[in-house]
């Protein structure tokens, strides 16, 4: 009932209470505050050259704008359900043809309509959010027979998302009513696609048709006078697009041939969805330089706005570069599922995925801005994390100890173990198997490709000095042909910066975990008349690790007795200064 509960709102009160914010924060908001405070401007590189501002609202704006996006996205999600019984219509035209900023829709989804086609053909719209003025947005919300709103809640609601007469990029809700107004455009165009020949879609500002018809329809693009390499925009499409309040931009305007490479929205579709082999070329080559040197530059070619060829050079980061390939993987994991449907974890390409893996490897082991502690999983660093903090005042290299009675602030970091995904690349799912894949794989990288200056931080691999322990003296046993550790010592030096400290060893020698150094107090804590097990997952008479570490040590950190963490905290302590003296 989102749409009727909009199209029963009359006035300003009636449009906060739907937002639900206070009707005098909503009006000051609109009609007080100095508009210069509303948003805050910046520029951000465009991939293919130039730059685009971005006007990030101020947070009570965008707090407001995206209970908008919210309660629009729900009424564009009513519309649809309504509009789905028109499938059984044998007139029924597709009316999913908008792929960008869409739940469940992307690049991908865009591209693969437009696999294996004889002609790909790509027009731009010109200044998409911009050309989405105030009048524009407001007359939608009037006129359009779905929402017909009150005039006096269509002013408001274009008052929100607006900004200088105009959709801003870097609002919440500006992809939402884009697509929103931008739907008659796709109707418009999709039936004229469908009467041509040809398939139609459209992400953000990029429109693309394409066919297998021997001849390109001249109605969508025809020869440029002069230049046959030149495509522009047919009379007819012209048409529908300037009468839908839009107009395009001729020099971003090409039809790709079979023959040829096609890409759509930056993915080839010749015979598959794929990320172009000049994009995974570049990434290579600049993980080899980064893996020699420490350092790669990104060169970017782009086309002017008086269409001539451009080149940029600049300095790129290990990060960046994992986002590169993040989104090669993304695509080789999409195609993957697709030709192994029975796969539970599809690997993509070994080649490409053994290169991400180094990358990361090298950006969250080797190229380190702080010292890394490894744990075994998510709860021992909750109890890291908090035991460091707590006695920051002893231990200054882990901790910075404010002196103001502020919160102290960790001078190291702590892995992150995330999702399914990221364990699979990088090998490293938690546990005692994971360390010894992070043992095994690290190693193989820094002898055979890192070649950048040593490491400035060293990596700590902190483990339970109990049975699972023996397989990663195993693998440093195997790795560097010396006489298996028994845990007898308090940190081994592996190779590079890479470290092993284990629990120190109870009474007599015994075998230890994390958790034997809380205090007898805190391990007797009840919850729902549970008590502790770490051997145990929840159970009817007891709880595991997981809410031991959430419901016990974060909740009650700061009355928690840490000492017992001392002795672990010193051989922390004790890595960092012995890493500056080794060669």
């Amino acid at each position: 009932m989102t749409l009727a509960n909009l199209k029963g709102a009359t006035d300003l009160h009636g449009v906060a209470k739907l937002l639900d914010v206070k009707a005098g924060m909503l009006s000051y908001i609109l009609y007080k505050q100095p508009k210069p405070d509303l948003y805050k401007k910046f520029e951000i590189s465009k991939k293919t050259g130039g730059v685009r501002e971005i006007s990030a609202p101020c947070p009570h704006l965008k707090l407001i704008q995206q209970r908008l996006a919210a309660i629009l996205l729900g009424c564009s999600l009513e519309l649809k359900a309504k509009h789905a019984t028109a499938v059984k219509n044998k007139n029924y035209v597709r009316r999913e043809v908008s792929h960008g900023f869409t739940k469940g829709r992307s690049i991908v989804s865009n591209g693969e309509e437009h696999i294996t086609r004889r002609f790909v053909f790509n027009a731009d719209l010109s200044d998409f959010f911009g050309t989405i003025n105030f009048g524009r947005v407001r007359g939608f919300f009037i006129k359009d027979e779905n929402f017909s709103l009150f005039p006096a809640v269509a002013t408001i609601l274009a008052q929100i998302a607006c900004s200088e007469n105009k959709l801003p990029q870097g609002s919440p809700c500006s992809p939402i009513i884009s697509n929103l107004i931008g739907h008659l455009l796709d109707m418009r165009l999709v039936e004229f696609a469908l009467r041509q020949g040809c398939t139609y879609t459209r992400y953000a500002d990029d429109l693309t048709f394409s066919t297998n018809k021997p001849e390109f329809p001249t109605a969508i693009a025809v020869q440029k006078e002069g230049d046959p390499h030149k495509w522009i925009p047919g009379g007819g499409l012209q048409k529908i697009v300037q009468k839908c309040g839009f107009s395009l931009n001729e020099k971003k305007t090409r039809l790709q041939y079979r023959d040829s490479r096609q890409e759509v929205t930056g993915l080839t579709v010749n015979k598959k969805v794929n990320v172009p082999a000049t994009y995974r070329y570049a990434a290579r080559a600049m993980a080899n330089n980064l893996f020699k040197t420490g350092k790669f530059q990104h060169t970017i070619h782009f086309t002017d706005k008086d269409g001539a060829a451009q080149e940029l050079r600049r300095d790129g980061h290990a990060g960046e570069l994992r986002g590169m390939l993040s989104y090669v993987d993304q695509i080789d994991l999409y195609n993957s599922c697709r030709e192994e449907a029975n796969s539970l974890v599809p690997l993509g390409a070994p080649g490409r995925l053994q290169l991400y893996r180094r990358v990361i490897y090298f950006d969250s082991f080797y190229a380190l801005s702080k010292p890394m502690i490894v744990c075994e999983g998510k709860t021992d660093n909750t109890y890291i994390k908090h035991a460091i903090l707590q006695l920051a005042g002893h231990y200054p290299t882990l901790a910075s100890a404010s002196i103001t009675g502020g919160k102290p602030e960790l001078k190291v970091r702590l892995y992150k173990y995330a999702d399914r995904r990221s364990a699979v690349v990088t090998d490293i799912g938690g546990g005692v198997g994971g360390l010894c894949h992070l043992i095994k794989n690290y190693h193989a990288d820094v002898v055979n490709k890192f070649r950048a200056p040593r490491p400035m931080h060293p990596v700590i691999l902190l483990i339970d000095n109990d049975l699972g322990a023996d397989s990663i003296y195993g693998a440093i046993s195997g790795l560097l042909k010396i006489k298996k550790p028994k845990g007898l010592r308090p940190f081994i030096h592996l190779f590079s910066n890479l470290y092993v400290v284990p629990t120190p060893l109870g009474p007599g020698n015994s075998q230890t975990m994390i958790e034997d150094f809380f205090d007898a107090a805190t391990q007797a804590v009840t919850l729902n008349g549970k008590t502790f097990s770490r051997q145990d997952e929840d159970s009817s008479k007891h709880y595991g690790k997981a809410a031991f570490a959430r419901d016990v040590v974060a909740k009650n950190a700061d009355s928690i007795d840490f000492n017992g963490f001392r002795s672990i905290l010193d051989r922390l302590r004790d890595v960092l200064l012995d890493y500056p003296t080794r060669p």
